[in-house]
């Protein structure tokens, strides 16, 4: 049976895109769940407008795969199956201390976009950025290098392209569009169905991902530095700090009364990526990492030799000639420093990426096929061969630690009481630390991990 868009939002793993919304325009429309994740409802879609949705959803089998994709836009270049296709992949970094200081990584991302904007090959940026209305982060549309800066910085928060994407359709004027794997999808499954987009969206510009996050952790965050849900104004989710290495970062909240407190990332219960706090449904199958549709992708360098700089560095994958032209001007300008890896540095970086979305997917969708529930095909083969039980355990215990999360901290937003999410969750964090010292085969560890947790840091 294929796996369309229908099943796609039956099984909870829409992402929230905005795609359909987009292709049907608006008859489909895609907004805010109870769980802080945009999600389509296609309650009042015909049969033919689902049809048509199914071909620009980035998890529907109706839609070209990411190889497809890559094939079909640089079919010259060398291929990986870890990076996709690349012409080049570096390390490297803004040589502006003060603009890196602005950066959640190295500032390429930022230095490529606005040299876009400045050399006049786009007219605009379609990206992440400030909120204007409840929102504390939407998609919105930049076309001055001021409008971009004000709005660096990455953004673990649930969007959608539906309403920016809307925005600029028909108005004559070409795009940089900025997203992370499933979303760059999204762009090139729009603009492959409509040839208007298609001559808008002119640079495709892909962030890795460990995963996306629901508005919660914005929430949660907040609220374990004591600012509410409802006193929630600002979010600046990583600050660094020189006494720390660079994956050690901190975060910054702002009530509304203006009030601001900071705290180091790992002091949150939930800050710690691998536990996979409010991931949506839709991320346990993705297997992009280096959004291999993207005429480049950005990731944060998670390599021994740069990660006890708390400066940041990005790793870089280039795809278009375009791109590697800018970043090779600004390299003779003194503007950015780069140096050159190879792709099993860039796979390197992103080990803990790739055990979630190549080890992790093979088990989590054979787990679904066992127990008869619909998945996408995917280029990862189904099965457990090579993970051993204690890593399964750990696999599903970490799936499972994401919905606890979700419907927990709905259950605490509901009753104004924190300790309603954290509680459970703490306990499943001990669980998922014993699974891992297990399947790590660290034995001696268990009863360290066996401490309360947050005897120094936590709310």
């Amino acid at each position: 049976m294929t796996h369309g868009i229908s099943e796609v939002v039956e099984r909870g793993m829409c992402v929230g895109c905005g795609s359909c919304a987009v292709r049907t325009s608006g008859a489909i429309p895609v907004t805010i769940g109870r769980l802080g994740v945009y999600e389509a409802s296609l309650a009042g879609a015909t049969s033919g407008q689902i049809a048509i949705a199914s071909k620009v959803c980035p998890f529907s089998d109706d839609a070209k795969n990411e190889t497809v994709l890559g094939d079909e836009r640089y079919p010259d270049l060398d291929h990986d199956t870890r990076v996709g296709r690349y012409l080049d992949i570096f390390a490297g970094r803004v040589t502006d201390d003060a603009r890196v200081l602005g950066s959640s990584s190295g500032g390429l991302t930022s230095f490529l976009l606005e040299e876009l904007l400045r050399d006049g090959h786009v007219d605009g940026v379609v990206h992440v950025g400030r909120g204007e209305n409840s929102e504390l982060f939407e998609y919105v549309v930049s076309t001055t290098v001021e409008e971009l800066a004000s709005s660096r910085k990455s953004a673990y928060y649930s969007t959608t392209i539906a309403d920016a994407v809307s925005q600029i359709r028909g108005d004559g004027r070409r795009y940089a569009v900025v997203g992370i794997p499933c979303f760059i999808k999204a762009f090139r499954l729009i603009a492959d169905q409509m040839p208007d987009l298609e001559t808008q969206f002119t640079f495709y510009v892909g962030l890795v991902c460990g995963h996306l996050k629901s508005q919660f952790f914005a929430e949660s965050l907040g609220w374990q530095a004591d600012v509410p849900p409802d006193s929630l104004a600002r979010m600046d989710f990583r600050r660094k700090n020189p006494n720390r290495s660079s994956s050690d970062y901190d975060y910054e909240v702002e009530s509304h009364a203006g009030e601001r407190r900071v705290r180091p990332t790992s002091s949150a219960v939930d800050g710690k990526w691998g536990y996979g706090a409010f991931q949506p449904e839709a991320c346990n199958f993705c297997d992009d990492i280096f959004a291999e549709a993207a005429d480049v992708a950005f990731a944060d360098a998670w390599l021994p030799e740069y990660m006890d700089d708390w400066r940041g560095m990005n790793v870089v994958v280039t795809r278009d000639r375009v791109v590697q032209g800018i970043f090779e001007a600004g390299t003779a300008r003194a503007e950015i420093e780069v140096e050159r890896l190879g792709v099993e540095d860039a796979a390197d970086s992103q080990g803990g990426n790739f055990r979630h979305r190549r080890v992790g997917l093979a088990v989590r969708l054979a787990d679904d096929i066992r127990a008869g529930l619909s998945v996408p095909s995917k280029r990862v083969e189904p099965g457990y061969a090579g993970v051993t039980r204690r890593r399964r355990a750990l696999i599903r215990q970490r799936r499972a630690m994401s919905r606890l999360s979700l419907e927990r901290f709905d259950v605490a937003r509901r009753a104004s009481d924190i300790s309603l999410y954290i509680r459970p969750m703490k306990r499943a964090i001990v669980q998922y630390r014993v699974l891992d010292a297990l399947s790590r085969g660290v034995l001696s560890t268990i009863r360290r991990l066996l401490k309360p947790l947050g005897t120094k840091r936590s709310v």
